[in-house]
């Protein structure tokens, strides 16, 4: 006899885990069994199935209408031979122990979502701000959606039929799938599920925009000019001269300025009341331009908030800034000047084009942060370069004739769109 879950074996006394202990027991139930049979009804004959699971549970389903003509039935329809496949597919799954509905976890899709999530927040440790947007998917897109259906009755149908009726971007759309892909592996572990039915669900396609929107110099002065305060000023002028994040900036302290060596080191970001590592997990060193670094040491020549561990953008009490609040005072300063609505992390947008004109690829990708130097060759193409036209006019040259200089000539001097006069 097998000894019961999580316990331990007499003759082979090791941890019996509950997988295994599953996977023993199914050596005991019955393997499943059914047949089909036909029924007539009033608007036409309709096949059925009757099977036996190995749990001992037996179930009645419809499988489709019968196909009792000549020929081959149209879709939809089932002969005899076909309905028999149907049941033996089924049969197939419930030995497998995949199912739909075959395991019973008791455990609803919301309880599996406040797990992953428990999951990622305290074993997988991931930041506050990472966190709090899967609060928000699961929050706004999934629960109203599987919230109370048992994880086990969620199919690939299922979640297929949800993503036809979901009027958002395919970007939202995708990001709801993968955090469910991520909510039933962890299902698998805890409540034994046999399968993950987001495996079995094709991505939307997801159509990736090259355009990035950013602030002319011009602009960014303007922005400066007109707002708030003389911190707001210089917060606005480091974010689009460094391109430090949000967070980043939030979190910047004096001694993180080196005025001496003309950086800026990024140790640290703040977000909702958390102070973590940067978004790359590493420190990195920023170029201090002149603008920016005369910004800051004006900052530096108020009254209180000037020691090395303060912070360099303070609250009225020393302590951070809320991000939310700066997010209404950069939206007032744009209007006030006229500008596009951009957002702040166009600020950084802003550097990265700039920069990437100027600098190799390697030197703006270490400067910005990014794990994977793909995000950063997103800039590439607003780096304009005065010599590529010569380049291809170069690539192309060959030794003409005077025969073909003439004939040219006759028309390379004349604009597209005119005539030449005659």
């Amino acid at each position: 006899m097998w000894p019961s879950r999580g316990t331990v074996c007499e003759k082979c006394p090791e941890y019996v885990p509950g997988q295994a202990y599953d996977l023993r027991m199914s050596a005991d139930l019955r393997p499943p069994s059914g047949h089909v049979f036909r029924v007539d009804r009033a608007r036409g004959p309709v096949w059925y199935a009757k099977y036996r699971l190995p749990d001992g549970r037996q179930v009645q389903r419809k499988i489709g209408p019968a196909w009792t003509e000549r020929g081959r039935p149209p879709a939809g329809f089932f002969t005899k031979r076909t309905a028999e496949a149907w049941l033996r597919d089924l049969l197939d799954q419930a030995r497998h122990g995949t199912l739909p509905g075959q395991t019973r976890t008791g455990a609803t899709f919301a309880d599996a979502a406040a797990e992953w999530l428990r999951y990622v927040e305290q074993d997988r440790r991931r930041k506050p701000s990472t966190v709090s947007g899967y609060q928000a998917i699961v929050r706004v897109h999934l629960l109203p959606e599987f919230g109370s259906m048992p994880i086990e009755s969620i199919t690939p149908a299922v979640i297929e039929a949800w993503l036809a009726r979901v009027d958002r971007a395919s970007s939202t759309r995708v990001k709801a799938l993968v955090l469910m892909h991520g909510i039933f592996q962890r299902a698998r572990k805890v409540w034994s599920l046999p399968a993950n039915p987001v495996a079995d669900v094709e991505k939307p396609s997801l159509s990736r925009s090259a355009d990035i929107q950013v602030f002319s110099p011009e602009e960014v002065w303007a922005l400066v000019r007109t707002a708030s305060s003389e911190q707001d000023a210089a917060l606005f002028l480091t974010a689009a001269f460094t391109g430090l994040r949000m967070g980043e900036l939030l979190a910047l302290r004096w001694r993180d300025i080196d005025f001496a060596s003309s950086a800026v080191r990024v140790r640290a970001s703040y977000y909702a009341g958390h102070l973590t590592t940067p978004k790359s997990g590493k420190v990195r060193a920023v170029p201090l331009a002149p603008d920016v670094a005369a910004a800051l040491a004006q900052l530096g020549r108020r009254l209180d908030w000037v020691g090395d561990d303060d912070l360099v953008f303070v609250g009225v009490a020393g302590d951070h800034l809320d991000g939310s609040a700066l997010r209404r005072r950069y939206k007032a300063a744009l209007t006030a000047a006229g500008l596009r609505p951009l957002r702040f992390h166009d600020l950084r947008h802003t550097f990265g084009t700039r920069m990437i004109a100027k600098a190799d690829i390697r030197r703006v990708q270490e400067w910005m942060g990014h794990a994977d130097i793909q995000t950063t060759m997103r800039y590439l193409h607003f780096a304009p370069r005065d010599e590529d036209a010569a380049l291809v006019a170069e690539a192309f040259a060959v030794e003409r004739a005077g025969d073909d200089l003439g004939r040219l000539g006759a028309s390379r001097d004349v604009l597209p769109g005119t005539r030449r006069q005659s």
